[in-house]
């Protein structure tokens, strides 16, 4: 590896290292931090974690946003809400992993900036529940994709087959990383050609046939996907080259692929599978050449099951700096396996809404503070002070989130619509809860941030000179603040 140098971007936070292409990530967080991908490897990785197997499924909600088997929306309104939530969802990914890639931080790690080094503790606990969550859920998703092209082998067996696979994976992160742009990206994207083309030859349903109320539940679903990357993007894009190569790898690379993820499986639906997505994969797999093409994006799925194993290790991280980052990831790649083999996943959409609900407003707090209030001054050591009131935006969102789609657990969605009701609010059909939260979560902090500021201590702060901090016993020159807010 190169010898050490301090590069303009990490003057926030860690050591970071222009890496070549045989750099790779270290074990813990006291070594310096690598900045190897490229343009091209973000687009790849994010092009790749754009399509899922899931999102095929997953367009039922889009289709049937009442349910499966309440009243559809229109071809129009169904293809402008995966367009129009995909960008709103992926726009805050792309600007969450921003301050990555200047202070070399992982994700969890930013969050000591906002929160404060034992605030962050809340937020890193939810997102490693998430991440294992979303560990399981791909493993089932691959395992029974597998199991319909090759029923030889029972379900099982393939869950321990990528199991394994994807804890092989995040042995060398950043060497998958570059082979998922070279190989997987390539393949995927001639799929999907492949089957967009077959799908679209079969008889439409007219573009207006159906409604548009429901529309925003629509669009909620799938921001909620794009936006369950936000609390993960940083602990890719920190090892960017370039501020562009992460905003633009994330942001079109990920747009692009989970538009026309959705809108073939939106095709599958109304088409083959009958409004059925119990279908989805035996229609596909019915396609001329369609068990080969299906059997690639089964394969690929495992880079959906390496990233949220690698970014559970990572975060675990901010709550043990030292631990190694491998026997780390070899133990949650066991947990989700073991949790695959045990589990279901039949309440996905609720638990895609309770993750909506918590990381959408989260996104706003983070990028209205960094890019706005506190402009990058952040204290990322492991002795941060609290800041506490940064809650008060978090919640804020959050509320308003359950207000408007507390989703569809019985006695959760009866509790917040009792509670508004006591309040005098009744969501109209026009609001979108994850428009709203990030509304609200961003205009509580912008006011915190000016009450702060008309009471003095923030300028006080601009003042103040830089000094050496550390992350962990990473070194790094972080700006060692007072709490701000």
């Amino acid at each position: 590896m190169a010898a050490t140098t301090t590069t303009e971007p990490a003057e926030q936070g860690f050591v970071t290292v222009p890496g070549d292409r045989r750099s790779e990530v270290a074990r813990t967080l006291a070594e310096p931090v690598p900045q190897a991908l490229s343009l091209l490897d973000q687009f790849g990785l994010w092009g790749n974690l754009g399509v899922s197997l899931l999102g095929f499924t997953g367009a039922i909600f889009v289709l049937q946003p009442g349910g499966a088997g309440t009243h559809e929306l229109s071809l129009a309104a169904a293809l402008t809400a995966i367009v129009v939530g995909t960008v709103l969802g992926t726009l805050p990914v792309a600007l969450a992993g921003l301050p990555g890639v200047r202070t070399g931080a992982p994700a969890m790690v930013l969050l000591r900036g906002l929160f404060g080094a034992r605030l962050s503790y809340l937020p890193t606990v939810l997102n490693i529940a998430q991440c294992v969550g979303w560990g399981v859920f791909e493993l089932v998703t691959i395992a029974t994709a597998a199991h319909t092209v090759a029923p030889a082998l029972p379900k099982a067996g393939y869950v321990l087959i990528a199991g394994a696979a994807t804890a092989l994976l995040t042995i060398r992160p950043l060497g998958a990383i570059r082979i998922l742009r070279k190989y997987a990206a390539g393949a995927v994207l001639v799929v999907l050609c492949y089957l967009f083309v077959q799908l679209i030859r079969h008889p439409l349903p007219g573009l207006t046939h159906g409604t548009w109320s429901g529309y925003w539940a629509a669009t909620d679903t799938v921001v909620a996907v794009a936006i369950s990357w936000a609390p993960l993007v940083a602990d890719y894009t920190r090892h960017s080259r370039s501020q562009r190569a992460a905003f633009a790898g994330v942001l079109a690379g990920y747009s692009v692929t989970q538009v026309f993820c959705y809108v073939i499986g939106l095709l599958a639906l109304v088409t083959v599978a009958h409004n059925n997505p119990d279908h989805i994969y035996g229609a596909f797999i019915a396609l001329p050449t369609g068990a080969l093409g299906f059997a690639i994006l089964a394969a690929r799925e495992l880079d959906q099951a390496f990233a949220n194993v690698y970014s559970t290790a990572v975060s675990t991280q901010n709550l043990r700096p030292l631990w190694d980052r491998r026997i780390l990831a070899g133990v949650i790649a066991a947990a989700t396996t073991a949790g695959a083999l045990w589990l279901n996943i039949a309440d996905y959409e609720n638990f895609l809404t309770l993750i909506g609900s918590v990381f959408v407003p989260m996104s706003a707090v983070l990028v209205t503070d960094y890019f706005v209030v506190s402009r990058g001054r952040w204290d990322l050591s492991a002795a941060a002070r609290s800041r506490w009131l940064m809650l008060l935006p978090w919640a804020a969102g959050f509320v308003t989130y359950q207000l408007v789609n507390p989703g569809y657990v019985s006695w959760w969605a009866s509790a917040w619509t009792s509670f508004g009701q006591d309040i005098g609010f009744t969501p109209a059909s026009w609001m979108s809860a994850s428009i709203l939260s990030f509304a609200v979560a961003s205009a509580v902090t912008m006011a915190g941030g000016l009450l702060h500021r008309w009471r003095g201590p923030a300028s006080l702060s601009r003042r103040l000179p830089r000094v050496a901090g550390t992350v962990g016993r990473a070194p790094c020159a972080c700006r060692l603040l007072p709490a701000t807010i």
